[in-house]
């Protein structure tokens, strides 16, 4: 039977969907299909609403797993002629079909924001009950004390109680940073004794964006970067000479100015072009007032970008006040923020406990990620960037920290890095910035590398012009113990960032060579290519290392190894020199792990497919259902995995280096975003597994 879980506002500005998002992303990885469902919608489209948009890219949910019910005008509409039934019976209509298709579906209610909040309590209460779904109430502690944070609590339970609707848990959202824990404490418990989790307010979230503030009041850019995913930290209205508005001037400001004000506008392009001085997040010209001509060719070249208002400068200030940030909004900062504070202040297993769902039977791509991140973060690690002057690598350490994946360090020179965030509007608090030029490390790192290179006749100089060099520094930052991984590659070559790691981390004990693996992840399996982008024409030996490693990745990431060594011919069924390499290679491979499930040579249909395994390899323990695949060259594995991609539509993670001694991993320099975030991970998993 379909589990519903109705997320339900108790008060006005709860902040909901936060608790929806955090909810999603933890059933995401305990229930093979989830779905979500808003039965009041604010917009005119039900099929448009930004929170169920969010939750399809997100989690990848077709639209019929993830739909919109009536519009706040049908159900108004429907209350005034008193035909609430009308709105049950679409609701659960709809509601039926989506779980129809799902083990479980989250359904956000209405967000109180009505003349009359009673009725709309009794709605999503009616609602709640007809669609059998357990209720998750969420309480907003926004501007409230300690104790009426608690006696709101007491209310919610109460006025629950007498609807009759069964109360999954209860969170109190938007709390103070500094009343999370006293609100904690003088929550009193419930009947069921489970606890009551405490989120605080988030200013990532809170502070709006560039493009909802542009948005909501229609201004025209007219000018600048186009990126309006920028946070507005705060709002300035230059409405005072020069010199004491460049003084009151903050990083990530909206400035709200005159159009015909020159030396405003002036004096903040000029602002936002020295290192010394703030990056404001947008400028909004007011009144309907161009600029000068030459002005405005100027603020063509503006970092952040220029909108045009007709609104007088009051007006603006005021309506640019009244704008809140919204997760639906579908920024990945925004979500990031979100997920890292649920998963600092909600204990997943005991709301999981409550749950009761069933196992879920299936690997899909999006699960597998959702939980690499969970793992990364369950015994937190520190990783070191080298690349800080690349724009993808700040992008991805801002989303990793506000989810709260790992510790991060950026390498690079410090004003510029600082420089290159403010002016694409990313925020680095938190983060750690070093510049390895100025660095008190660098004589430490300098001369243990002049001591393990002495045989190469390195000199103290010669070692302190290398540890200049990012991957040099960051590599040994993790060979010293200073951290625990790096990840670097973005701007570089393969080979400059492993080389650091081959001069002085070396391999493991007993591995001779450093690989690579490719996490492939399919529709419903995750499974290992090995070795698909580092050594392009490995010998027997080599190949069995490759396997032994493969496998041993495998089983860092749950996949239970079951090793196939590819070749053109199955079982005793061929011979010639690659393929009797191949034969030997997996003999040495039982002879180093006998425990491992090994079989080959063997073609790739008979590794996957049970068939053609029942008819070529009758009896094998890896026929049929082999997970990690060790293909005989470079060029094989890399056109296979790239084929595997485009044609079978997978999500292909990697590559994953194994071997070393310690945690370092390349990426493509065409990687995006994600890839970094993902690799981040991956490292952090694997540091993880580092002996203390």
């Amino acid at each position: 039977m379909t589990r519903g879980i109705y997320v339900s506002a108790m008060t006005n500005g709860s902040g909901k969907s936060l608790i929806s998002l955090g909810l999603a992303d933890m059933l995401h990885r305990h229930a093979d299909r989830v779905g979500f469902f808003r039965p009041i919608v604010e917009g005119d489209d039900p099929g448009a609403d930004p929170m169920v948009r969010l939750m399809q890219r997100a989690f990848d949910l077709p639209d019929s797993r993830a739909r919109g019910g009536l519009t706040r005008a049908e159900a108004r509409a429907l209350l005034v002629t008193g035909d609430r039934a009308e709105i049950d019976a679409r609701c659960v209509a709809i509601y039926s079909e989506i779980a129809a298709e799902c083990d479980v579906v989250i359904v956000e209610g209405t967000d109180l924001s009505g003349n009359d909040a009673a009725v709309e309590f009794d709605l999503n209460a009616r609602l709640a009950n007809n669609l059998g779904a357990m209720v998750l109430a969420v309480i907003s502690a926004k501007d409230m004390s300690v104790d009426e944070a608690a006696d709101g609590v007491d209310v919610a339970r109460r006025e629950l109680d007498a609807a009759k609707v069964s109360l999954l848990a209860i969170m109190v959202n938007r709390a103070a940073d500094d009343a999370v824990a006293a609100i904690s404490e003088h929550v009193r418990p419930g009947r069921s004794g489970r606890p009551v989790y405490v989120i605080p307010e988030l200013a990532e979230i809170s502070q709006p964006t560039v493009s909802e503030v542009s948005t909501d009041l229609g201004a025209r850019q007219i000018a600048g970067n186009s990126n309006l995913e920028r946070d507005v930290t705060s709002v300035r209205v230059a409405a005072m000479n020069v010199g004491n508005f460049l003084h009151l001037l903050r990083d990530g400001a909206l400035v709200i100015v005159p159009g015909d004000r020159a030396d405003v506008l002036v004096a903040t392009l000029a602002s936002s072009f020295s290192p010394e001085f703030p990056v404001p997040s947008a400028l909004f010209l007011t009144g309907g007032l161009a600029p000068d001509p030459n002005i405005l060719a100027l603020l063509a070249q503006a970092p952040f970008p220029v909108f045009a208002l007709d609104d007088d400068t009051y007006t603006a200030a005021r309506r640019v006040s009244e704008v809140r940030g919204e997760i639906a909004s579908g920024l990945r900062r925004k979500a990031a923020a979100a997920l890292g504070a649920w998963s600092r202040q909600v204990d997943e297993s005991e709301l999981l406990e409550r749950l009761e769902l069933p196992r879920p039977v299936s690997m899909t791509p999006l699960r597998f990620l959702h939980e690499l991140i969970q793992r990364a973060r369950s015994e937190r690690r520190h990783i070191v960037l080298p690349e800080g002057e690349d724009i993808r690598v700040l992008k991805a350490a801002e989303i990793l920290h506000r989810r709260d994946v790992c510790d991060l360090t950026i390498l690079g020179p410090e004003a510029r890095v600082r420089e290159l965030a403010a002016s694409q509007g990313v925020d680095l608090t938190g983060i750690t910035l070093v510049d390895p030029a100025t660095s008190e490390l660098r004589d430490e790192f300098a001369a243990e590398y002049a001591r393990v290179r002495a045989h190469k006749n390195v000199s103290l100089d010669q070692a302190r012009e290398r540890m200049l060099e990012g991957a040099y520094f960051g590599t040994m930052m993790v060979q010293l113990g200073k951290l625990d991984g790096m990840v670097s590659g973005a701007a570089h070559t393969t080979a400059n960032t492993i080389r650091p790691a081959l001069e002085f981390v070396k391999t493991k004990d007993g591995v001779k060579i450093v690989s690579s693996v490719f996490l492939m992840l399919l529709q419903d399996r995750v499974l290992v290519y090995g070795d698909c982008a580092v050594n392009p024409d490995p010998n027997e030996e080599q190949l069995a290392d490759i396997a032994v490693a493969s496998a041993e990745t495998a089983a860092q990431f749950g996949v239970e190894p079951r090793v196939a060594m590819l070749s053109y011919s199955t079982g005793e069924s061929g011979s010639g020199g690659a393929v009797d390499e191949v034969r030997r290679a997996t003999e040495l491979v039982r002879q180093k792990r006998p425990d491992l499930a090994v079989e080959g040579p063997i073609q790739y249909d008979a590794a996957v497919d049970a068939s053609v395994a029942a008819s070529k390899l009758p009896g094998s323990s890896v026929a049929g259902q082999a997970t990690v695949f060790i293909f005989p060259d470079l060029n094989t594995g890399n056109n296979t995995y790239k084929a595997v991609q485009q044609s079978a539509g997978a999500v292909a993670v990697g590559p994953v280096l194994q071997g070393l001694r310690k945690p370092v991993n390349d990426l493509s320099r065409g990687c995006t975003v994600e890839d970094i975030v993902n690799t981040v991970a991956i490292t952090a998993v694997q540091a993880q597994q580092q002996p203390a």
